[in-house]
């Protein structure tokens, strides 16, 4: 994806229309898992007392994901979605999906279906109405190779509406001209770590779990990409980014997709609302003097975007460039990706960018 931001002229943009910017996701990119995974310990420093301007606001922004061959949106309602995940059809919840399904005749054929607890965390159990599958297929999107998986927690190791961010990462490091170091937070399978990397950027990919990570380099490996340069740190994020400011390490973009709760391997516990302001205030430190964007994700809380996007602005007082929020969609594309649907929104989003 061609990033078509443009940075307002002075002072703050009316938040009057939402501005779309619609991602292809046919020339492309996977995910972090919803899962409990890294979990902060207590803060270890107060939060720091941010001088000067706040950044311009570009506000709301949507940011559409549409289909492809490897993956799309086929229809979705009732508290359902129906996608096509490279050659499977999979049904799971989706509490968005308010509406009545558009295409009934289609979904009886679908390969998978899960079943069982309809919380995001919630575990269940994956029904095959065809043929018994596998436990993983190939897929490729953003032009890296990477593995779907059944999960007892209903993901498949991919979220796609995070191919807008990876898009605009990718295009970022391309066009650099410099060498471009990348922070992955709560990286899950790695695939936009995998994205960055083959883009040309340096990676640090951290994540709690050691079944994701092991998943990560499973992906690495099935890619050929093993001598790209990617750090795999299995820690807990907070615990990390404090080291590394401390250390004084920098880097140039920052994604960061925490959990709303989540446990650490030594019973540390993580709550967004309550730790959030503490790990972008970490972030902020660790970014590099030339730094080029911090993306935050939040994936299925209640609130609105104005509270991230605020809190974005707050963090990121004196630093210039513009903050720019609101929702990631997916686009309904029909059972040949050829019908434009409906919008499903799956996350909130705000990213700082600094030009």
């Amino acid at each position: 994806m061609k990033d078509r931001h443009r940075r307002p002229k002075s002072g703050p943009a009316a938040p009057a229309r939402a501005r779309v910017e619609k991602v292809p996701a046919a020339k492309a990119s996977a995910p972090p898992k919803r899962e409990p995974r890294s979990a902060p310990e207590a803060p270890a420093r107060p939060l720091m007392r941010r001088e000067g301007e706040k950044p311009a606001e570009r506000v709301p922004v949507i940011l559409e994901t549409a289909g492809s061959d490897q993956y799309r949106l086929i229809d979705s309602g009732a508290g359902e979605k129906l996608e096509q995940y490279g050659p499977y059809r999979i049904v799971r919840p989706e509490a968005q999906a308010l509406w009545q399904c558009s295409l009934p005749g289609i979904w009886d054929k679908a390969d998978a279906l899960f079943t069982g607890d309809t919380d995001e965390d919630g575990m269940g159990r994956w029904k095959f109405p065809k043929a018994a599958l596998g436990e993983t297929w190939p897929m490729h999107l953003l032009g890296v190779d990477f593995h779907g998986r059944f999960t007892a927690f209903r993901h498949v190791g991919v979220f796609p509406e995070q191919l807008a961010h990876w898009s605009w990462m990718k295009e970022k490091v391309e066009t650099a001209g410099r060498p471009v170091k990348v922070l992955n937070l709560f990286g899950y399978t790695g695939v936009a770590s995998l994205v960055a990397a083959s883009a040309g950027a340096e990676v640090t990919h951290v994540d709690a779990s050691k079944k994701a990570i092991g998943w990560a380099r499973e992906n690495q490996t099935l890619g050929r990409m093993e001598k790209l340069p990617i750090r795999w740190i299995c820690e807990d994020a907070m615990k990390f980014i404090q080291r590394e400011e401390r250390r004084g390490s920098k880097y140039d973009i920052i994604l960061t997709d925490p959990p709303k709760f989540g446990r650490g391997p030594n019973g540390e516990v993580w709550h967004l609302f309550d730790h959030l302001p503490l790990m972008l205030d970490v972030c902020r430190e660790i970014l590099s003097p030339k730094a080029i964007g911090l993306v935050l994700t939040a994936y299925s809380i209640r609130a609105s975007f104005y509270s991230i996007h605020e809190l974005m602005r707050e963090t990121m007082r004196g630093a210039g460039g513009t903050v720019e929020s609101g929702e990631l969609v997916i686009r309904e594309s029909g059972p040949d990706g050829r019908d434009a649907g409906r919008a499903l929104s799956t996350s909130l989003f705000s990213r700082w960018v600094s030009a």
